[in-house]
């Protein structure tokens, strides 16, 4: 823990600090409010949950409050980039470190990929509003190449490697225009509200083919359940999906060691981000269910959709570049993760160390953050939303159940160390954030776990290939 915190010293992988709490908090909500509210809203209510897509969204929210907890102690007490993987690093030991690192790459590479995707979507939508109309070819439902999805990806990894105020900035900006249109749609969509619209608020349960097979979610194969849609079980399969809504708070730990004061700073970042996006979550869902009865929803932009079938289509062109902002910014704080999380296990020698050189102008890891760019430029050419958002939904609660089991261990075996934030009740509510996280594992589809194996087993293969060999830990062991 100790030789973690000095790494952060030298001079040619020193990052610079200059973030506040305002900053992290910004950036939480910047990642956090996207892909949530302008898309999966209507999936999720329509197929899984109903008008009670708002409950989902409070169990999902619940169970990122454990979870962030448990991570803000462990920023607060090691503050260096890698987030999980750093912490992991410190209390288990280099192997179960790879293996969460492994697991970040599946969560956030994967999840920029999959967002800048949902951005050339409604770029695409907005441009056609205007008469601009893009060829299918290159930003229709099924391009061959999806160049919207690679330009803004290109545009954001130039504006990573510039410096990270100068991302925070852009960040704020495009944080503050999509709050503003978030709280537009929670008002405007107040006066267009039906109670009848709220009835039956928990549908009741029906057989459908989505949960059919490895389509259905392991807990219901584990217990001979049935698979069905809507009910209290289709609530919770609903929560493990728009648990990707979540994603992004744990990001704020990545950017510790660019804080001024992380012992203060991060934690307020980290749990103040969360709550500010659970609230909005659950206002614009129980406001776009009000609006439109839960079957008519749309499944790729319920919010601009359902104000054009009340007879408004000016709020939906305003909505769509709300959504266009929030989804920049979640992509940008995607990749600003990743290339932490990266950079952190460059720096242990686990990749190639050459990596983690911070370039001497912008104090940025800017070879690194370039190879995360090109790689998910080809991501997100080529790929579609569709299932990703589930398989990176297992690779984040799984970081979530290793950083909580984390605080347990790290409390027993270094009781001395100074820790400015501290999770309360451990170590019960570290254990009740395992459990919620297991649980919400469950409820994704039996081939979201299958895929999700086969990308750990090829980690492992990684490891014993390259990372075991080279690791700091395994030279200073046969020096």
């Amino acid at each position: 823990m100790e030789q973690s915190i000095r790494d952060t010293e030298a001079p040619e992988h020193q990052l610079r600090k200059r973030l506040t709490a305002l900053d992290l908090t910004v950036f939480g909500i910047g990642v956090i409010v996207g892909t949530g509210i302008f898309v999966l809203t209507g999936q999720v209510a329509k197929e899984l949950a109903g008008p009670a897509v708002a409950v989902s969204f409070i169990v999902a929210g619940v169970v990122c409050g454990l979870a962030a907890l448990c991570y803000a102690e462990f920023a607060s007490t090691i503050p260096v980039a890698g987030s999980a993987y750093t912490f992991s690093f410190a209390t288990l030991g280099e192997f179960p470190a790879w293996v969460i690192g492994w697991d970040l790459i599946l969560e956030l590479a994967l999840a920029a990929a999959v967002v800048s995707v949902g951005w050339s979507g409604y770029f695409a939508s907005m441009l056609s509003s205007v008469g601009v109309h893009l060829p299918a070819s290159i930003a229709g439902d099924d391009p061959v190449v999806n160049v919207p999805a690679i330009l803004i990806v290109l545009l954001l990894t130039s504006v990573l490697v510039a410096g990270i105020k100068l991302s925070s900035r852009v960040n704020l900006v495009l944080v503050i225009t999509k709050l503003v249109v978030v709280l537009l749609v929670i008002v405007a969509g107040l006066f267009f509200i039906k109670g009848a619209n709220y009835t039956p608020f928990i549908p009741e349960p029906v057989p459908t083919a989505r949960v059919e097979g490895l389509k259905a979610p392991l807990i219901q194969l584990i217990f001979g359940v049935t698979p069905v849609a809507f009910g209290v079980i289709g609530i919770f399969a609903a929560a493990a999906i728009v648990f990707f809504a979540f994603i992004g708070f744990d990001i704020v730990a990545t950017a510790a060691e660019e804080t001024i004061n992380p012992q203060r700073d991060v934690p307020r970042g980290i749990i103040g981000s969360l709550a500010i996006c659970t609230i909005l979550y659950v206002a614009v869902s129980l406001v776009v269910v009000g609006m439109q009865p839960y079957s008519q929803l749309s499944t790729s932009a319920p919010l601009s959709d359902a104000f054009t079938a009340v007879g408004h289509p000016w709020l939906a062109t305003i909505i769509s570049i709300g959504a266009l902002a929030g989804l920049t910014t979640v992509v940008l704080v995607l990749l600003l993760g990743q290339t932490r999380v990266l950079f952190a296990m460059s720096r242990d020698g686990l990749l190639p160390r050459s990596l983690a050189r911070v370039h001497p102008t912008f104090g940025t890891p800017a070879r690194l953050t370039t190879v995360i760019g090109v790689a998910t430029m080809a991501l997100a050419g080529f790929v579609s939303f569709g299932e990703l958002a589930e398989l990176v939904n297992i690779g984040t609660l799984f970081a979530f159940v290793v950083v909580s089991l984390g605080v347990i261990v790290l409390r027993r075996t270094r009781p001395d160390l100074p820790r400015a934030f501290r999770t309360p009740l451990v170590p019960l509510l570290p254990i009740l954030s395992v459990l919620a996280c297991v649980y919400l594992m469950l409820n994704l589809p039996v081939q979201t776990w299958l895929r999700f194996i086969i990308w750990m087993i090829i980690g492992v293969v990684v490891y014993f290939a390259y990372g075991y060999w080279h690791s700091r830990a395994h030279r200073e062991v046969t020096r």
